[in-house]
């Protein structure tokens, strides 16, 4: 080849490298037009006026309750609505993950309604009135407006949430007299019964009621109002029922929506994420469930209930609740881990990656899924954060079981090998897989430092971080790779394409291939408009894959590429099309609003953006992150180390940052550079 040959072939293998740097660095996110809008109290609404049809649905959950609400409105304006209602606790046999009770209705289950004689909503009945809808509006309870076009004499609005502490979910109806004259208005008496089959029911039959509270006639004078409502409950004992008043309800779920929203609150100059945060809060905590075996958090999703998963409770909300401030989400995260620790056995076969039906049963349908590393990396990282030793001490025997199961499957290349992962054969995993022993490698880290704070033998936690440090060159030897252009991870040992979880690395903390990684995420290979895409090519995209993608760029301090992709998601699940949270999958599920998610929506914040990585009972390392466009952040009300305390964050001249520790009256002042972790030691 002569010297010019040479000179081109160089020159257009630099011009197409440069070409697809750029394409990966200057991927523009699409264009969003939202159908929601924000609102100053925290909800968000939807004012209904063109853009029809439309449908979505979403998920309310109380402790033995999960309304799910699939709504459509057509394109005249009517909104027509199917309620499911799970009960949770009330279990037909044999038992297995879906053998809780449920039951659809749809409106023309409902008792009709009149006003001043006139038929309301849409009704087999000919000559009704239908009201179409005027805005539906968001947090923690789903409001709907109806617009008085049709019916001037009367605002009706009509509200639907669960119970927060009884098998009971409620839709009620208000309306209020806007005229000058008197109006009359009437809803129908109703109930209506079914008993399950007495020979499958477990423990004795169940009766779901459906009846009418406070129905009859009123008649309201102007200003007036009056409240009609449906209950849907669940009951083994129906000749004895309780009455069922609504306002109390009501009043409930506004306080433990309220309960929940106060700790841990998120101050960012960026309004939406701080709403984000806070919805993701709602689903994260409110899907706890009351069952004979304890409080258990559940995903949901009319599927999942009354159960514990080793990747969605043992590995992503629990570690979460240690942050919370919620008691009754440490208390479920203590029983999470309490429920598979009662799994180990001297053989060291594996605990079950699923314990379902109020703990009587097990899944185990994908074998070994990484489930010993799922658990040992949150109950460790749980224990460390929430700071309480005799909790620490109780999860320990978990935590060392785990971490020896999982040394015990270590393959010749120094990799832990599993018969899955969690996408359990949806797609391929190889025989080692990348999640696995990521999980496994921070699980070392952190039991390493559990064990300094509960006085192991010396000879153990430096076993632990001997053996992390190897498992990291291994990592790096069977994983690393150049993938699709980009030098990054290979998922499983034959793998050629780009999968979505070669984020685990930066969510653990090895940033060796930080750059080639986090240009492969945000590449149009992976990157689609909801997300991470699981495998490059494909249409399928699991939205835990993004969030702890986003999770592990803002660690590994590519902070404002992080905080654009961050924002961009945000946006898309806050106010866009399928709203309030975030979802677990496509096409499976239809995105349905798993509560899990959310707990890792939160950890972005907590572990991402403010850096907190948890070394002992009182103390942890901060590394925040703060974006180019802010000044300031901080996250006020934080519950863990034992104490209660507040981070703030402010840019300094100089391009240095300052770290404020606010504990009860006592302040701390830190001075950090970008990327720089500050150790923080609480007194409390």
């Amino acid at each position: 080849m002569n010297s010019y040959l040479r000179q081109f072939c160089f020159a257009l293998f630099i011009f197409f490298a440069q070409l697809h740097f750029a394409s990966a660095q200057q991927l523009v996110l699409p264009q969003q037009s939202n159908r929601w809008n924000l609102q100053p109290d925290g909800s968000i609404t939807w004012n209904i006026n063109d853009r029809l049809p439309h449908a979505d649905h979403i998920e309310m959950s109380g402790e033995k309750v999960s309304l799910w609400v699939a709504y459509q409105v057509d394109k005249a304006g009517l909104c027509h609505l199917s309620r499911t209602v799970v009960f949770p606790t009330f279990r037909m046999l044999p038992d297995d993950t879906r053998s809780h009770i449920a039951y659809t209705f749809d409106d023309n289950a409902l008792p009709r309604m009149y006003v001043d004689d006139e038929l309301l909503w849409p009704d087999v009945a000919k000559g009704g009135v239908d009201l179409s809808a005027k805005s539906i509006n968001q947090h923690g309870i789903m409001r709907i407006s109806y617009r008085t076009d049709k019916l001037k004499q009367v605002k009706i609005e009509h509200s639907l949430f669960p119970s927060t502490e009884k098998p009971l979910a409620l839709e009620t109806y208000q309306f209020t007299n806007v005229s000058n004259k008197p109006v009359t208005v009437f809803m129908e008496h109703l109930k209506r019964e079914v008993t399950t089959d007495t020979l499958r029911s477990k423990v004795s039959p169940h009766t779901v009621v459906v009846q009418s509270v406070n129905d009859g006639r009123r008649i309201l004078q102007p200003g007036q109002s009056y409240t009609f409502a449906v209950g849907y409950l669940a009951t083994d004992h129906p000749q004895s029922l309780q009455p069922i008043v609504p306002d109390l309800e009501e009043k409930a779920r506004q306080h433990r929506i309220a309960e929940i929203e106060a700790p841990l609150q998120l101050q960012t100059p960026d309004s939406i994420l701080n709403a984000m945060f806070a919805f993701a809060k709602i689903r994260a905590t409110e899907s706890i469930f009351k069952t004979k075996a304890g409080y258990m958090h559940g995903p949901g999703g009319l599927s999942y209930y009354a159960a514990i998963w080793a990747n969605d409770q043992a590995e992503y909300v629990s570690p979460y609740f240690a942050f919370s401030g919620d008691s009754i989400g440490v208390l479920s995260a203590m029983n999470c881990y309490r429920l598979f620790a009662s799994y180990m056995n001297p053989q060291y076969k594996p605990i079950p990656s699923s314990i379902v039906a109020e703990g009587d049963a097990v899944w185990d349908g994908a074998g070994d899924r990484g489930d010993q590393a799922m658990i040992a990396y949150g109950a460790s990282r749980f224990a460390l954060a929430y700071g309480k030793a005799d909790s620490a001490r109780k999860l320990w025997p978990l935590i060392s079981w785990c971490l020896e199961y999982s040394r015990r499957h270590i393959n010749p290349q120094g990799v832990v090998t599993s018969d899955a992962d969690e996408l359990e054969g949806r797609f391929p995993a190889g025989k080692a897989n990348l999640s696995t022993n990521c999980l496994y490698y921070d699980a070392l880290i952190s039991a390493a430092l559990l064990g300094k704070q509960l006085n192991v033998p010396a000879k153990i936690t430096d076993g632990s971080q001997k053996e992390a440090a190897q498992l990291k060159t291994a990592i790096e030897k069977y994983f690393g790779a150049t993938i699709g252009g980009y030098s990054t991870y290979k998922y499983y040992e034959t793998n050629n394409t780009l999968r979505a979880w070669i984020c685990m690395p930066l969510a653990m903390g090895i940033y060796e291939r930080k750059e080639g990684t986090v240009e492969a995420l945000f590449s149009p290979q992976l990157w689609t408009a909801d997300g991470l895409a699981t495998e490059a090519g494909k249409e399928t995209f699991w939205d835990r894959s993004t969030l702890y993608a986003l999770r592990g760029v803002l660690q590994a301090g590519l902070t404002d590429k992080a905080i654009a992709y961050l924002h961009y998601y945000s946006v898309r699940r806050l106010l866009g099309e399928h709203v309030p949270y975030p979802v677990e999958a496509y096409p499976e599920g239809n995105q349905r609003h798993l509560s899990a998610e959310s707990g890792l929506y939160c950890r972005i914040f907590t572990e991402g953006l403010f850096g907190i990585r948890p070394t002992g009972f009182r103390s942890f390392d901060c590394t925040p992150r703060l974006p180019q466009s802010w000044n300031n952040m901080a996250m006020n009300n934080i519950n863990a180390f034992g104490s209660t305390f507040n981070i703030e964050v402010s840019r300094l001249p100089g391009g240095k940052m300052q770290i404020k520790v606010i504990e009860g009256t006592m302040q701390r002042t830190y001075l950090s550079k970008s990327g720089e972790a500050v150790k923080i030691t609480l007194r409390h």
